[in-house]
């Protein structure tokens, strides 16, 4: 593991931070560091300030050419050291896990609702397709949930391309997305973060599946800590 040299700990923590803003003085400080060929994640931990706001002050920051080979070599051997933890972690994973029930997928697709769902009705919103696309198999695998039944409706900001993204999440789901589609599109910018919006799934008429979800996770509760008085909020 590479240390930040002493150096870097110039400026004591609350002179950094000050209302979640960044002086112009610390903000140039960001920007040397930057420049010098320091790391996002370098930044962030010597100037004790989140890595979103050093990323957001490197935006458009060269390196210098006389720190550009050692900031590739830096690169280069994160690589390195990260696609081993990944193959690490994935062998790991199958061990853990070499198949999947029918009870292990009602327990997941509960806890999807949990993470994401909402408490009116039988609905689930995210942005990232691999969660969408999981919970759909939940519903149609283990619940008998038929494409019918669920309507599916996207959220964009008004910089994104309706078009594709409409056929984004039609590939993702399985389910023919058009005209007739709701589309809320949203004013503001945020193509760089999220590039097809975001994707709701709503089951009609889901009012007993949802207390169903519910109740898993309140057996998931009682199982886990069989003497909580969690608030039981997730009820309708």
């Amino acid at each position: 593991m590479v240390r930040p040299s002493p150096s870097l700990y110039l400026f004591p923590v609350s002179s950094i931070i000050k209302n979640m803003s960044i002086s112009p003085k610390h903000n140039q400080r960001i920007k040397n560091l930057r420049q010098r060929g320091r790391s996002i994640p370098e930044i962030s931990r010597a100037l004790h300030i989140p890595p979103s706001t050093v990323l957001r002050h490197t935006k458009g920051v060269k390196i210098l050419p006389q720190y550009i080979q050692r900031w590739q070599n830096r690169r280069n051997t994160s690589k390195i050291l990260s696609e081993r933890n990944w193959n690490i972690a994935r062998q790991r994973a199958k061990c853990r896990i070499d198949s999947i029930s029918d009870k292990e997928l009602a327990l997941i697709g509960a806890c999807l609702y949990w993470a994401e769902g909402t408490k009116r009705d039988l609905s689930l919103s995210n942005t990232d397709p691999l969660l969408i696309r999981i919970f759909l198999s939940v519903l149609r695998r283990i619940f008998n949930i038929q494409d019918g039944d669920i309507k599916i409706s996207v959220r964009i900001y008004e910089d994104l391309n309706k078009r594709a993204c409409l056929q984004f999440w039609s590939k993702t789901t399985g389910i023919s997305l058009g005209k007739h589609t709701s589309v809320n599109v949203l004013r503001g910018r945020k193509k760089g973060k999220l590039k097809y919006g975001m994707c709701r799934i709503r089951v009609r008429k889901g009012g007993l599946l949802h207390k169903e979800l519910s109740a898993i996770i309140e057996q998931i509760n009682h199982l886990i800590s069989p003497h909580s008085s969690m608030d039981r909020t997730i009820r309708s």
